[in-house]
């Protein structure tokens, strides 16, 4: 029987970046999965604040090179890795240097939100897409974490919904408390209708006059998987009346455990 392959997708990861507790999810479970008999592929951003030359990240020819077009401008797509330190694993990096090249990830000097947010992230989950595709590596898990991958559930399941590479692949969310998207402009929908898609397909995540990334992700995803810590009202309003798979993970050691039984249960549906 050949390994089940799941793909991370994640906006940060110990040791490169620690903003939230995602980053030790991030570092945590691939790793474990991997060690319990899964092959693992990790994607992440290379912010500016990555230290390449100490985590000895060089560039991955063969996957450089391709463009990705946000808002009709076409911005180039740099593939970087690096090992993860203690375990036998790689980590690839997703860079563009007017997105990415910066000393601060999500907010600015003054502690706001980088007016292009929304483009880094459409870039971001459109080239991690695009990556896995020239991978040539059918996952049959993709696991998102963070608000930065909350378009990856819905470009699966729309734009890229008849590629064979993702046909069997069952797309986790992780739903996390966050609320980047109070500072997203009302023509989100316009830049994130990539290909051939419309505005009026990104409805799901439409929030009264403004826009909630959980909620698109959650409509679009195959499960979810949220923090027992953070059943806050946020993260109620956003999974209530959802018939999906769900689990609500402890964040002790057994969340690991927990994730790979589910990811089981899944890969066997």
């Amino acid at each position: 029987m050949s390994k089940k392959r799941v793909l991370i997708v994640t906006q940060e990861m110990q040791p490169f970046t620690a903003l939230s507790e995602i980053a030790e999810i991030a570092r945590k479970l691939p790793q474990y999965i991997q060690e319990n008999g899964m092959e693992i592929r990790v994607l992440m951003p290379r912010f500016g604040t990555i230290n390449e030359r100490r985590h000895r990240l060089h560039e991955v020819v063969r996957l450089s090179g391709m463009n990705i077009i946000v808002d009709d401008d076409d911005y180039p797509l740099i593939i970087k890795v690096a090992s993860l330190p203690g375990a036998r694993m790689q980590v690839y990096f997703l860079d563009n240097e007017e997105f990415f090249k910066r000393k601060y990830e999500f907010n600015d000097d003054n502690d706001l939100p980088f007016e292009d947010n929304a483009d880094r992230m459409i870039f971001f989950c459109k080239g991690a897409i695009e990556t896995v595709k020239k991978f040539g590596w059918p996952p049959d898990i993709i696991h998102c974490h963070g608000w930065m991958t909350s378009l990856i559930p819905f470009y699966i399941k729309t734009a890229y919904k008849n590629e064979p590479i993702f046909k069997t692949a069952k797309v986790i969310y992780s739903v996390y408390n966050f609320k980047p998207d109070a500072a997203f402009s009302e023509r989100f929908a316009a830049k994130a209708a990539i290909n051939n898609l419309e505005s009026k397909d990104l409805l799901a995540f439409q929030n009264g006059s403004g826009i909630s990334l959980n909620k698109g992700a959650i409509s679009f995803c195959d499960a979810l998987i949220s923090l027992k810590s953070e059943q806050d009202e946020s993260i109620q309003s956003a999974v209530k009346d959802i018939d999906k798979p769900h689990l609500i993970a402890d964040e002790t050691n057994e969340y690991l455990l927990e994730t790979l039984d589910f990811y089981k249960s899944l890969s066997e549906e």
